[in-house]
This record gives C-alpha cells, sequence and structure tokens, in this order.
C-alpha cells in the first residue's frame, strides 16, 4: 500500500500522487502535511531536495476539493524566481489532475506579459505563485485582491529575505485579511529567517528535518585542484572521460556562461547558458531542452540554485565557487535529490583554497583534494601577509570586496583561450 494513504489524502489526490510514482512520503511531507491540514500556522525547515513542495500544495489542494467554488487567491505562494514559480505552479497541476475540479493555478512572474497574468487572475484562479516584484505590482495596481486569502506560503525564504523581499514584506502582510494561515519553509532557519517568522506567523508548529551533515549524504563530492586558466580543459576531460549524463555547471557571472558555453559547443558538446541576462522565454526554453535531454551540459549562474527539479541530474560542477556555504548546498542539491545518487565536483585553485576550506568546516566534512595528470595545479599559494589585522579604516567594505571579486571575475572570462 501506497506509504501515503495514513495522511488522509482525497482518493483524487492519491492519484496523482501515484501518477508520478510517490511510493513514500519523505520526512518533510510526513510531518507538515498534517499541521498544514489542521489549519495551524508552520515554519519549516529541510534541506533541498526533501519534497517541500509536496508538503504545502498537497494540504492546499486537499482543502480546495472541499470548495465548489473557490476565491480567486485562495492560495497565494511567494518563491524567489521565476523557475521556482513556474516549477511550483506545475507541481500544483500535476498534483491536481485527477480532482474533479482541479482549481486554476498561474504564476505569476517578471519577464512575461503582465496583461495575460492580470486576464488569468480575473477569470477566476485559487492558488497563485508569484515573485516579489510582479506580485507587489499587481497588488499596487489593484488587479490583485487578496481579500479572501486563506493560506500564505513564504518559500525558500531566507532566498526571499536576500533579495530584500522583508522591506516590502508589510505592503503585503496589511493587505491579507486578519484570519489567515501562514507557512514558511526554507533549507535553513537562522536568526534572520526566525524573526521574519515572527512577524508574520502566529504561535506556529516548527519543524526542523535535521541531516547529518549540511547537504545529502547520496551526493558523492570532489575537489579538483587545478589552475585557473585550466579549469576549461580540465572540465572538457572530465565529461568526455567520465562520462557525465546530464551536467549543470555553475559560473559567477552572466558573461562567463555565455563565454564557457561557445567554447563548449565549439569543442562539440551540446551545451547552452542559463542566465538572468537571457529573456524569460529564453530562460524557460533553455531549461525545456535540458530537462527534454537535447543539450546535455548547461552553464548557470545562481540563478539555477534555488528549486529547479531537473530529474536525473547526474552531475554538478562548481566551475567557480559559490560565495557562502549555503549557496554551495543548494547549488550541490540540484542532484543527489530525493534519495537518487549524484555527484557534485568542485575545482579549486590557490586563490579559491581558503574559501572552499571554510565552506567545508562551516559544511562539517573534508572533501579530498584529487589532481588529474595533464591539469595539476603549478605554482604555490600566495603567502599570507605579515602585520595582523587591517588598520583601522584600511579594511576592505562588503562592497569593495564584491567589486573586486568581480573584476577578478572579468580578468579570467578568457582563460584557456
Amino acid at each position: 500500500m501506497n506509504s501515503f494513504h495514513p495522511l488522509a489524502l482525497s482518493d483524487q489526490l492519491m492519484a496523482g500522487v501515484d501518477a508520478l510514482g510517490w511510493e513514500q512520503p519523505t520526512a518533510v511531507q510526513q510531518q507538515a502535511i498534517p499541521v498544514v491540514a489542521a489549519g495551524s500556522d508552520l515554519a519549516a525547515q529541510a534541506q533541498t531536495g526533501s519534497g517541500k513542495t509536496a508538503a504545502f500544495a498537497l494540504p492546499i489542494l486537499q482543502r480546495l476539493s472541499a470548495h465548489p467554488s473557490p476565491p480567486t487567491a485562495f492560495a497565494l505562494v511567494v518563491v524567489p524566481t521565476r523557475e521556482l514559480a513556474l516549477q511550483v505552479a506545475a507541481a500544483f497541476t500535476a498534483l491536481a489532475r485527477f480532482m474533479a475540479s482541479p482549481p486554476g493555478v498561474v504564476a505569476v512572474i517578471g519577464g512575461q506579459p503582465i496583461e495575460q497574468q492580470i486576464a488569468d487572475i480575473s477569470g477566476g484562479t485559487p492558488v497563485v505563485v508569484a515573485t516579489p516584484g510582479r506580485l507587489l505590482d499587481l497588488l499596487q495596481r489593484q488587479e490583485l485582491v487578496l481579500d479572501d486569502l486563506h493560506t500564505l506560503v513564504l518559500d525558500e525564504a531566507d532566498k526571499l529575505l536576500d533579495l530584500g523581499f522583508a522591506d516590502e514584506l508589510q505592503q503585503l502582510m496589511s493587505q491579507l485579511p486578519a484570519q489567515h494561515q501562514s507557512l514558511l519553509f526554507s533549507a535553513t532557519l537562522p536568526a534572520k529567517v526566525l524573526a521574519l517568522a515572527k512577524s508574520v506567523l502566529h504561535d506556529p508548529v516548527e519543524v526542523r528535518i535535521e541531516s547529518d551533515k549540511a547537504w545529502p549524504t547520496e551526493i558523492d563530492q570532489r575537489a579538483y585542484q587545478v589552475d585557473a586558466d585550466k579549469r576549461r580543459g580540465l572540465l572538457q576531460h572530465l565529461l568526455t572521460n567520465e562520462a557525465w549524463a546530464r551536467t549543470l555547471v555553475f559560473v559567477a557571472t552572466q558573461r562567463r556562461a555565455e563565454t564557457l558555453s561557445a567554447k563548449l559547443r565549439r569543442a562539440g558538446f551540446g551545451c547552452s547558458a542559463l542566465h538572468g541576462g537571457l529573456d524569460q522565454d529564453s530562460r524557460i526554453e533553455v531549461l525545456r531542452r535540458f530537462k527534454a535531454r537535447p543539450i546535455g551540459i548547461l552553464i548557470a549562474t545562481d540563478l539555477a540554485a534555488r528549486g529547479i527539479d531537473i530529474p536525473e541530474l547526474s552531475t554538478v560542477v562548481n566551475y567557480d565557487l559559490p560565495r557562502s556555504t549555503q549557496d554551495y548546498v543548494h547549488r550541490i542539491g540540484r542532484t543527489g535529490r530525493a534519495g537518487e545518487s549524484g555527484l557534485a565536483v568542485s575545482f579549486i585553485d590557490h586563490d579559491s583554497a581558503h574559501h572552499f576550506a571554510l565552506i567545508e568546516k562551516r559544511g562539517g566534512v573534508t572533501i579530498p583534494r584529487q589532481v588529474v595528470a595533464g591539469f595539476e595545479l603549478t605554482g604555490t599559494a600566495p603567502r599570507k601577509q605579515k602585520g595582523g589585522a587591517p588598520k583601522k579604516g584600511k579594511r576592505m567594505s562588503k562592497k569593495d570586496k564584491l567589486r573586486a571579486q568581480a573584476r577578478r571575475a572579468e580578468q579570467d572570462e578568457d582563460d584557456g583561450r
């Protein structure tokens, strides 16, 4: 018997679960679904790839099935990226396909015609999945009214805060009815997210799905020591000799995504770039082709690190290291999802060695360094400057550090040419 049955889902939703091939709920689904179904507010932490979307989508759909004529914006899901919005909307649609009256679902995102989204909403859409910018635009135009909202979901709450959504949240909250359910989901619950939860949630149930490590244990992690200007050669060598299937390569800048993708295509690899500089239709098409396998390699900025589910993604490569341990977790979490095995590869040169050591320390692991013949790391590590801590007034600000990092990234855009 399907292990979802104890969650008391309707037969129609169970049919949707079965059609997706799910035989047992994940830990966050087991704990969160009964809480959401009971109407309580919820703050949930679970690692990436743990099935958080279904943990709120299933009980929302269950409640919608009891409403013969549910209002527009019965449920509002706020997510940080357009791609995640489209994915969450698709998940609602897939789970609801066997309901007697499947509810309308619309993703309201930037980069798409707002007129069509307004038309979809005015036609009556119980489930609205939105990115913050387009959501606030619709609210300001009074094209979206939340008087009948039953459930608010803040998904990937930590990333929403990184994008500055906390400054706009009060504008959203002021338009919600006094009585509504609020759900907060996040891969981590740092102090800033807990503070957000306190301001939004009322007497919430807290669910924490802890992991022994900061990332899924199903992922085989490797670190290759290589000079910065040999990374492309090493990547091509590994793609050829390791016979990786679908591979997602993370880089630091939009320009590098385009440059590296073009060079790989010239070398005979099926490859495309994904980044925020593309218009939304192009981004959708690139992801569609990557998922459908006409292209086997995707070169992406961190746009692809949050929430995007790519089935049977075998390998993630950190061509450029992420800025934080949390970003590292989200990147490698694109593989090894839902219990599958996966491989995460990071390229380490002298300049990035210290940063990668910090990622390891904060994640509680040590990843053995590897070297491939012909692509060895040469030279010596830069010597630490003497004199202790920088003098007062001489320490680089965070903004200056980011500028310097961007300059370094641009300087070696054409590495290996």
